[in-house]
């Protein structure tokens, strides 16, 4: 990475903000500081003196001047780029999460689901016990010394499997004690078929929820239709407010989907807010772009545009309510794991997989249902290695896109299914993906920067 382009400045939400992108520092920083940034590198101090004068009292620029000095030497500023020969990236090949595809089938036929409106392109399946019993044995037995394991109950629609989703929940309980294992469950549900013993169900036994619905009534009904073509909105919302208002402080995300035609998707986050909802997370689409309601370069700007304006509102609300949470605004500066991880993501194809009906697995769930990219399955493991290892080399380092990128350590170079569907290649980013995920970030540190 060239020097210069080793740290990275911008101005959000009233905050001069400069993040190095190798020690992960992030300053806030006066406009003294951040002006001088500009030619820090390419100039002596007598020639930014120069250049700031009509701007800057000398003596403030010789101050400033000296900061940014005593900040580099501490590498904390143009710190230097960190040596890739040693990161060994699961070597050992433990898998710690699953997404059990329990239903190939759905009760929603969604425009933009990727999952073909719920058979993965293939049969409308519901997996059975022996599978769903082996998927959870195959995890602990593949998931080394690691003893927190993830497991989500995923579709389709996993409600239209839900007597399974029960017994695994109870099979998991048992067979934590002879693995020393502890399983965190989760389910993703569009809600339709939730009713009160669901609820207490999922609310005893789940550790995270993901409830689907994309926000106002006519945002939602014009992409989430039932099978008769009738919108989705007025079954699922009473019963996702009366959900969340049972399952108290445990973790849960509404979930929603945004097109070009809510290109405006603030107002539905907010319109969740007002409807009692605390965690939200808004996704963009991605499709193929002869779709009406694809994404597209020419989207970009207000896209960035909206961002920035729900983030001013954000803070705002977060200064008055401290539980409101949109998931692509939270943010971790502390680095939390390790450069290894951070530089190759989900862990997709090495720590994370999806396992479907039949007990095929796959690197995750976007790449169910093709073919090449079937890793083995859970009874006779995976056999597909040197696609497991195609997935694990597939970091930052080996990204051409990702090499002048401020932002790779938190993206993680993106989704690499994002990247096949967009461009055939794993290793080469989705690039709007990887513009909205940039103003994402800006506006998440522009927001701490705010609230602390």
């Amino acid at each position: 990475m060239d020097e210069k382009n080793r740290i990275h400045k911008f101005f959000l939400n009233d905050r001069y903000i400069v993040l190095d992108v190798y020690s992960g520092a992030v300053h806030v920083v006066d406009s003294i500081v951040y002006h001088i940034l500009d030619y820090y590198k390419d100039n002596s101090l007598e020639e930014i003196k120069e250049k700031l004068k009509e701007k800057y009292e000398i003596t403030k620029i010789e101050e400033a001047y000296e900061e940014i000095s005593t900040l580099e030497k501490e590498g904390l500023l143009y710190s230097d780029e960190v040596d890739t020969k040693n990161i060994n990236y699961n070597s050992d090949n433990v898998i710690k999460a699953m997404c059990l595809h329990v239903a190939h089938d759905c009760n929603l036929r969604c425009k933009y689901c990727f999952a073909s409106q719920g058979d993965f392109k293939g049969q409308r399946l519901l997996m059975d016990l022996k599978v769903g019993k082996r998927a959870l044995e195959f995890l602990c037995e593949n998931s080394g010394k690691r003893r927190n394991l993830e497991v989500d109950f995923f579709g389709g629609e996993p409600l239209m499997n839900f007597e399974l989703v029960k017994e695994l929940v109870a099979y998991g309980r048992e067979i934590e004690k002879k693995y020393n294992k502890h399983f965190r469950f989760t389910i993703t549900t569009n809600g339709v078929l939730l009713d009160e013993d669901k609820a207490d169900f999922i609310n005893e036994n789940m550790d995270n929820v993901v409830l689907s619905l994309d926000g106002r009534k006519e945002i939602n009904d014009s992409m989430r239709k039932t099978a008769t073509g009738k919108g989705s909105y007025d079954i699922i919302l009473p019963k996702i407010k009366e959900f969340v208002k049972k399952r108290g402080d445990k973790d849960y995300y509404i979930r929603g989907t945004f097109t070009s035609y809510n290109l405006d998707f603030s107002k539905d986050a907010l319109h969740f807010y007002r409807e009692g909802f605390r965690k939200i997370s808004i996704e963009p689409v991605v499709t193929s772009p002869d779709m009406d309601y694809a994404l597209k370069e020419e989207h970009l700007e207000d896209i960035l545009n909206e961002y920035e304006k729900f983030s001013k509102e954000y803070i705002d609300i977060k200064k008055k309510d401290k539980e409101f949470l949109f998931f692509h605004f939270m943010i971790d500066l502390n680095q939390g794991p390790c450069l290894a991880k951070r530089s190759i993501g989900c862990g997709a194809g090495s720590e994370y997989i999806a396992v479907t009906p039949e007990g095929d697995i796959y690197p995750c769930h976007q790449f169910v249902g093709e073919e090449k990219f079937k890793l083995g399955d859970i009874f006779k493991g995976i056999t597909n290695v040197e696609k497991r290892e195609e997935f694990k080399k597939a970091s930052v380092f080996n990204k051409k896109e990702c090499d002048n990128c401020w932002a790779k350590f938190y993206c993680s170079g993106g989704c690499h299914a994002n990247a096949y569907y967009t461009n055939n290649n794993i290793l080469e980013p989705y690039k709007l993906g990887c513009e909205m995920e940039k103003k994402r970030i800006e506006c998440a540190i522009s927001i701490l920067a705010n609230l602390e």
